[in-house]
């Protein structure tokens, strides 16, 4: 709407204008010097015309730059809809991939990753927050996924369900290998990926104490024989 006022009252500026710069003047010069020869006052008022014509082509240049920077700013948002249009859908799906492989992945941590992955539902839900936000809190949960698979890392945690749930020390090894001892040290084990399952196996007893250690930092990296995954082959 300022632009378009712009462009209406221009040339009324250039009559007003002309009204006050050459009427006046011309006037004025009349009283001071009636006898002034037409010449002079010709090329005074051709001068004063001039001059208009230059404010008035300033002013036009000013109202197409104005005009050019709208239309970008227009174009700017038209660009920021679609996009937003297509990174909603990218960004939903990316959450539900997210929530999948966490459920066939080897179950460490999984209360709080699950969490995560419920925090991002909710948070895709929120008109509030902006989707810079949104696809920052995706990439950080990714993030810290792919952290996951490079550390070694011991905790407490409950093992089981129903009466026969316990609370357990686990040390994971990246995503290689899932590993648990009761805090007794009684009982120690694994998780199978291929049965998925728990699995006990007492041959572990050192093992898991010396990954214990590593992860908590009381003793050096050691060469640690665990059980691992078989290789499967890839199908294209």
């Amino acid at each position: 709407m300022i632009i378009r006022t712009m462009r209406t009252l221009l040339p009324v500026v250039a009559i007003v204008g002309t009204g006050l710069c050459s009427g006046p003047i011309v006037a004025q010069d009349a009283q001071q010097d009636a006898g002034q020869d037409p010449g002079s006052r010709y090329a005074q008022a051709v001068g004063d015309i001039q001059s208009l014509e230059r404010f008035n082509r300033l002013l036009e240049e000013q109202v197409r730059s104005q005009e050019a920077e709208a239309a970008s700013i227009e174009r700017q948002l038209v660009d920021l809809e679609t996009t937003n249009r297509e990174v909603q859908p990218l960004m939903a799906q990316m959450v539900i991939t997210l929530d999948r492989f966490i459920q066939l992945d080897v179950p460490f941590l999984l209360e709080e990753r699950t969490a995560v992955v419920d925090n991002l539902k909710r948070t895709m839900d929120r008109a509030d927050v902006s989707t810079s936000e949104k696809y920052r809190l995706i990439l950080e949960a990714y993030q810290t996924e792919l952290e996951y698979g490079r550390t070694l890392e011991t905790y407490e945690g409950r093992l089981g369900t129903g009466a026969a749930a316990r609370t357990v020390e686990f040390a994971r090894l990246g995503r290689v290998t899932l590993l648990y001892r009761t805090l007794d040290g009684s009982e120690t084990g694994y998780w199978d990926v291929e049965k998925k399952d728990w699995v006990i196996d007492a041959s572990l007893r050192d093992a898991i104490e010396t990954a214990i250690k590593v992860a908590k930092g009381d003793g050096p990296p050691e060469l640690l024989i665990v059980p691992v995954p078989a290789p499967q082959e890839v199908r294209s």
